[in-house]
């Protein structure tokens, strides 16, 4: 335990405080040079529109993704985050439906709709910042709070909580280079029993990192290293969607055959974008999206996860040359990028099954893993 970090700075409390309330579908104030009150589509409901209508200096309005408003044809007109007028009939179902594209099918009529023509604002892109930590989709209902009175009288009365768009926006970042080391201890793994676990929690209280430490990594060569992804279905479940829980099983008896290594097991379910989402993308591969589309169509990126936590997990263990177990180069140029040198990529393939041919193909082409 290190009883030498500081203080958790209120930023980041405010972050994790308020990406909470926008899961428990309650309302934020993000602050800024025009401060908004926000509500996550998905979990909007009458009551909060009702308040974003009472409260806005404005009619209230809808803040999309360039990725989703291009799904929808909507016209973003180069902007990557697209601030789109709320048609008049529009009921909260469809509203919700705009923002969820595995609602497409059941909800085919959409729009027609009318952009916003102004320049992009931090507190909007901000917002939709917000419901990605939140582990959302990133679509928001929107409304303008005219002055500071109107802000004091909400965070008052309906005890909304209010965030600054810097805190928001650098709260990756910061949460990265502030982990602390919550605990560890030895449990023996089948075919690795000198294995010890760390955990690391983001000093916001964020959720925790994992350290797989197996044996005595190093010694006269570069520590074998693996960044994996938590994956629920693929881990724990066995899934054959995808390769992920080969290659954890893989990695770890590649380190006890070298006697020693580590698996960097990273809270980034679904690339980034949780476990619920990433079953959204699922529902729409099996309506014949790749799993880059998939994502695309959620209003993601196609990769939402940020390594550097990995390699501050390696700096704490003392690690700054590595061998890397990947067929991803961006982890590579990533861990290349946050100060850790990686000495050898070491290819981590297994053979495609029929279900999981598909995925692997899509990451080759698309993603440009080396397969």
């Amino acid at each position: 335990m290190n009883s030498n970090m500081p203080a958790t700075p209120p930023a980041f409390i405010a972050v994790d405080r308020a990406a909470d309330d926008l899961r428990r579908g309650l309302p934020v104030i993000v602050r800024g040079e025009k401060a908004l009150l926000i509500v996550a589509t998905e979990r909007a409901s009458r009551a909060v529109l009702a308040l974003l209508q009472s409260a806005a200096a404005k009619e209230p309005y809808l803040l999309l993704t360039a990725n989703r408003s291009d799904a929808l044809k909507i016209h973003g007109r180069g902007r990557s985050v697209v601030p789109v007028r709320l048609p008049a009939s529009l009921k909260i179902e469809d509203l919700q439906a705009i923002a969820d594209p595995t609602r497409d099918l059941a909800n085919p009529l959409k729009g027609p709709f009318e952009t916003i023509p102004r320049a992009e604002r931090e507190s909007e892109t901000a917002a939709l910042k917000l419901c990605r930590i939140a582990k959302l989709l990133p679509a928001a209902l929107v409304c303008e709070v005219s002055d500071e009175d109107s802000i004091n009288a909400l965070c008052e009365i309906h005890g909304l909580l209010s965030v600054s768009p810097a805190a928001v926006l650098t709260y990756e970042k910061e949460n990265a280079g502030a982990l602390e080391e919550i605990a560890r201890a030895q449990v023996p793994l089948e075919g690795a029993e000198n294995t010890t676990l760390i955990s690391y929690r983001p000093v916001s209280g964020g959720p925790e990192h994992m350290a797989i430490v197996i044996g005595e990594p190093g010694g006269e060569k570069s520590a074998l290293v693996r960044i994996h992804s938590e994956c629920f279905t693929g881990d724990l479940l066995a899934s054959l969607k995808c390769d992920c829980g080969k290659q954890l099983k893989g990695a770890i008896a590649a380190m006890a055959a070298e006697q020693g290594g580590i698996v960097l097991y990273l809270a980034h379910e679904g690339r980034g974008v949780g476990l619920a989402g990433k079953l959204k993308a699922y529902a729409l591969q099996d309506q014949g999206f790749d799993t880059v589309d998939a994502n695309l169509k959620l209003g993601f990126d196609v990769d939402e996860r940020d390594f550097q936590p990995a390699a501050e997990i390696l700096r704490r263990l003392g690690h700054k040359t590595v061998r890397l177990l990947t067929n991803n180069p961006e982890k590579v140029a990533a861990l290349e990028r946050f100060g850790i040198k990686v000495a050898q990529r070491l290819p981590h393939v297994f053979p495609a099954t029929k279900h999981n041919a598909g995925y692997l193909a899509t990451k080759k082409a698309r993603s440009g893993h080396l397969l």
